[in-house]
């Protein structure tokens, strides 16, 4: 997985831009994404207790990193209730593939450039 496996779900440069191009910072928030991610996940089916929560906060967190479909089919879950929770976990999973391929590539430019210690 790589850059090029990227599909839009997460506006990288949006990100970039907010962390003024701190790649440290950037790899840390969405590090924080995938674990939280993990948690939310559960709650992402009808009738599991606390799944407003858990989309509001994905909410919030997508539109913080640059995740516009999945902020807003999670404003949509919001007003139209549970039907579209399944959407949300569509949108999540995009999202938390971009931010692996992005991750990774991350990773892929550490190894490629030379270190500043001597």
């Amino acid at each position: 997985m790589a850059r090029r496996d990227l599909t839009g779900a997460v506006d990288f440069a949006y990100l970039e831009s907010y962390a003024a191009g701190d790649l440290v910072v950037v790899h840390e928030v969405l590090e924080l994404f995938r674990q939280q991610a993990g948690l939310w996940a559960p709650l992402l089916t009808p009738g599991a207790d606390g799944w407003r929560d858990a989309v509001h906060t994905i909410k919030g967190t997508a539109r913080g990193i640059g995740a516009r479909d999945l902020a807003q089919v999670c404003e949509e879950a919001e007003l139209a209730g549970e039907g579209r929770l399944p959407a949300v976990r569509d949108a999540l999973d995009a999202a938390l593939a971009d931010v692996a391929a992005y991750v990774h590539e991350l990773m892929l430019q550490c190894l490629k450039t030379p270190s500043n210690r001597g």
